[in-house]
């Protein structure tokens, strides 16, 4: 079928003489989102600094006392109080604790934890045990105050209890000796009534105070490793960024051999996972617990408990298993296209010849993504920290105030506290009634919608400019003659000055989509364990159709971006344009494209393989030449997941380069193919090595589907010329 007779997908574009390449004399595009665009980012800075005016990251930092006040913070009366002590660690044995995040008991800001049994009346008979108590008690305990008085008012613990600091909180200090629960060597104690008690009784309230703050000494663990090991982590990055930049000059001048050579690196480097996690697997045989299941170890903060685990290994073993078996099949059923792929590759090594500088422009895409990021991270930490204390009135016996919010200036002499005198006024939450404070989820939100804008914005402009680049490179007469001094720099200088709003537009779409996405997340969060096998099956539709959806979008953008690079029409516009020729390509798109994107993969796997297996083995300490190098850490996962993870992202920086100058040269060669016919009036831009073998496989393509919206019979005509 004849393309002119079939308009379902558009006509091709007329054959311009005057057409150079990326047109220099072009318009302002999408105007009216431009301006939407800056209104939001001014907005964006507005809230910025209303958080930043609001907000106190103290409160994440410092533990908080009853009175809202910060322990250890510097510059106040409480600078080298860094440690929060519990008057009565027992009542956080109570359920409330679970639901509140808060034990109702004094909190207090204390130099140091109590290192001996001590009850207030024994203390007050003896100066020096008083004058040491008095250590752990709120100010205006005196002398001449009778014990009675002093418990009346809340002044100090009725007993002290030997303490270690954990996680800057004072425990009770726990031991065990021939299976009974010790507490300072002594199985006993004698509370605040003179009666003698198990040390066991203050396990339940240290579990639960353990709970509180279990993830925060997870992240506190987490923090001491990457003060341990960053350099090391820097030292691994750097590694990535050197292989990635390797790799790409290899390529540039071994395409053939190193696409091969990453191939079969590949399967051996998950080959080697496999026989690493059996190796593992056989060695834990007859170990006692490593029998034990995933399913019943349940939940561990100490992540190191799984490796003990044959399942855990085994587990690792069948997913790299699925992949080395996916990977080869995939390898067995495309190895004609990946010649095709080689030479489109290859083709992309010259442009990126030409083009140099293209290889280092993800470095400022990072950065200005660290910059969108920064911004909205600490942006995010003050708002949530931007509440006021708020205090509630926590009692042990009956009262119609319990919970109720309270002063603490003034409850001593309050209704509240002469109704409920057993009742005290203690810090709960930070929280406020204000309307800032109302508006707070909606200020997160606006927050979270700009980072993801902003963010998109960024690599919009990324791919825009590389696509500029390469167009000028693929549509030079003359290479590189005709191409210009500073084709990245002119491009950027085009797609900021002509076409924010274009980027801006896409962009907003995709964050559109991406907000729903994580609101779906949400839902499905809060709704965990409520919600019915319906409602469970509707929302894991949704966020199916969505994740497809997003990828469409993706697609769609990044084409639409390469066809404003080049003819400077606005958003929409280009969309179509770019849309209906791949669709007038499909069957190039399907076989091409995605198997060079397949192969770039590859690369980026590579990479993270070889940089990932040499941080296991360096930090975990397998390697005994790196045995007293290695750091000393909680968790050795963590440096290994950082450096794993960052090593993709910057693998996938600069891959991302040749992949987009595949895609430009690729949307480049069927626009070439459609206005010129490789005669002396009308001669193709594409090289020659490049024109034979995609106009053959197009060929071969057009014969095995009848069905494609090529024209054969030009298809034909090209292959013969």
């Amino acid at each position: 079928m004849e393309l002119d007779e079939n308009p379902k997908y558009g006509e091709p574009r007329k054959y311009d003489p005057n057409f150079k390449g990326p047109i220099q004399n072009r318009g302002c595009t999408d105007i009216v989102c431009c301006i939407l665009f800056a209104i939001c980012i001014v907005g964006y800075i507005a809230v910025g600094i209303l958080a930043w005016s609001q907000g106190d990251p103290r409160k994440v930092i410092y533990p908080t006392d009853s009175m809202g006040q910060f322990c250890g913070q510097a510059g106040t009366p409480l600078e080298n109080k860094r440690l929060l002590f519990y008057f009565n660690i027992m009542k956080c044995a109570s359920p409330m604790v679970l639901l509140e995040f808060q034990c109702p008991t004094t909190q207090l800001c204390v130099e140091q934890c109590p290192e001996k049994f001590m009850t207030l009346l024994k203390a007050y008979t003896n100066r020096n045990d008083f004058d040491y108590y008095k250590k752990f008690c709120k100010e205006g305990v005196t002398n001449s105050m009778g014990v009675p008085k002093i418990l009346e008012l809340g002044l100090c613990p009725a007993i002290l209890i030997p303490s270690k600091p954990f996680t800057r909180r004072c425990f009770p200090a726990l031991g065990q000796k021939g299976g009974v629960i010790t507490v300072g060597n002594n199985s006993h104690f004698e509370d605040e009534n003179g009666k003698i008690r198990d040390a066991k009784d203050l396990v339940d309230g240290v579990k639960n105070a353990s709970v509180v703050i279990e993830a925060r000494q997870v992240a506190m663990k987490i923090f001491e490793d990457y003060t341990q090991s960053w350099y090391w982590i820097l030292i691994g990055l750097v590694i990535a960024t050197v292989l990635s930049l390797l790799f790409l000059i290899l390529l540039r001048f071994l395409a053939g051999i190193m696409v091969w050579v990453m191939i079969v690196l590949v399967i051996l480097v998950i080959a080697y996972g496999i026989f690493h996690c059996y190796m593992e697997y056989a060695a834990l045989e007859g170990e006692p617990g490593a029998d034990v299941t995933l399913q019943e170890l349940g939940f561990q903060t100490d992540f190191l408990v799984y490796l003990q685990i044959r399942q855990t290994w085994l587990a690792f073993m069948i997913i790299l298993a699925i992949l080395e078996v996916i990977i080869l099949l995939l390898l067995i059923f495309l190895r004609k296209r990946i010649l095709i792929a080689i030479a489109l590759i290859k083709e992309a090594s010259r442009a990126i010849g030409h083009v140099m500088c293209s290889l280092f422009y993800p470095l400022f895409t990072f950065l200005l993504l660290v910059v969108v990021i920064a911004y909205w991270a600490v942006t995010a930490v003050f708002l949530s920290t931007s509440n006021e204390p708020v205090y509630k009135v926590f009692n042990e016996s009956v009262c119609i105030y319990s919970r109720a919010t309270c002063d603490p200036a003034n409850y001593s002499t309050s209704p509240m506290k002469q109704q409920c005198r057993d009742s005290e006024c203690l810090f709960a939450f930070y929280g406020g009634e204000t309307i800032y404070h109302k508006y707070l989820i909606g200020l997160q939100f606006y927050n979270v919608f700009l980072f993801f804008w902003c963010a998109n914005f960024v690599t919009a402009l990324g791919q825009m400019t590389l696509a500029g680049a390469f167009a000028s490179y693929y549509w030079a007469a003359v290479k590189p003659d005709d191409i210009p001094t500073f084709p990245v720099f002119s491009a950027l200088g085009r797609s900021l000055r002509y076409h924010t709003g274009t980027l801006a537009f896409g962009s907003f779409i995709l964050s559109v989509i991406q907000i729903i996405r994580v609101l779906l997340e949400y839902l499905d969060h809060k709704l965990k364990g409520a919600h019915n096998k319906f409602t469970k099956f509707l929302l894991c539709c949704l966020k199916c159709c969505f994740w497809c959806l997003e990828k469409c979008i993706k697609f769609l953008n990044r084409n639409a971006y390469i066809m404003v690079a080049i003819y400077g029409k606005n958003f929409c516009t280009s969309a179509k344009n770019a849309f209906f020729l791949l669709m007038r390509n499909f069957i190039r798109v399907a076989v091409l494209d995605k198997v060079t994107d397949f192969l770039l993969f590859l690369g980026k796997l590579l990479v993270v393989g070889l940089v990932g297996v040499f941080a296991f083995f360096f930090f975990s300490g397998r390697v005994k030449a790196f045995e007293n190098t290695a750091p000393n850490l909680h968790y050795y996962w963590v440096p290994i997941l950082t450096v794993v993870i960052g090593s993709y992202l910057i693998a996938h920086g600069f891959f991302s380069v040749y992949a987009m100058c595949v895609d430009t040269l690729f949307l480049c060669f069927c626009e070439d193919l459609e206005q010129n016919d490789g005669s002396a009036a009308r001669p193709y831009y594409m090289s020659s090595s490049l024109r034979e073998i995609l106009l053959k496989n197009a060929s071969a393509a057009q014969l095995e589907d009848h069905g494609t919206h090529f024209s054969g019979q030009k298809i034909q005509e090209e292959a013969s010329a």
